[in-house]
């Protein structure tokens, strides 16, 4: 929403593994929030401490909005929720709408369609959404360094 816990955290988090992969030059990672609540503000302390802890730097992100460019510029733009989703959709062009996806859709084993927003809650939930993000993110590499099946 706000584009300071989730999202940074989901970037820092692709951030970190694209680059122990060796894919920095392949892929680029960003995050940004369906509301301007936030814009310019760093990500909560909470998620940047809690990040810090499992070795993910979220030092220098800022918060900004969803542009209308971004839906032309990214080749897939991940959800953290239901909520999100839907607001992406209104404003996503229709040539852009295969783009959207919810990022659980890459992270299955943990049996949630949703990353929890933890704003309001305690240490426990900062935790829960980094293992989600965590494994989805390892999902979504698997599935982008696939080899590709021979041609048919």
């Amino acid at each position: 929403m706000g584009n300071i816990c989730r999202s940074p955290t989901a970037e820092s988090v692709m951030r970190h593994k694209v680059l122990a992969l060796g894919l920095a030059s392949q892929v680029q990672v960003d995050s940004a929030g369906t509301h301007a609540y936030h814009v310019g503000s760093a990500p909560d302390p909470r998620s940047q401490a809690h990040a810090a802890r499992r070795g993910y730097d979220m030092a220098g992100q800022r918060a900004r909005q969803v542009a209308p460019a971004d839906f032309a510029r990214h080749d897939l733009i991940l959800a953290m929720d239901r909520a999100n989703l839907a607001r992406l959709r209104q404003a996503c062009p229709a040539q852009h709408q295969s783009k959207l996806h919810l990022l659980t859709e890459y992270g299955p084993q943990q049996g949630r369609v949703e990353v929890p927003d933890p704003y309001e809650g305690g240490a426990a939930g900062f935790e829960q959404v980094l293992d989600l993000i965590e494994e989805a993110c390892d999902g979504l590499l698997a599935q982008l360094t696939r080899p590709a099946p021979p041609p048919a």
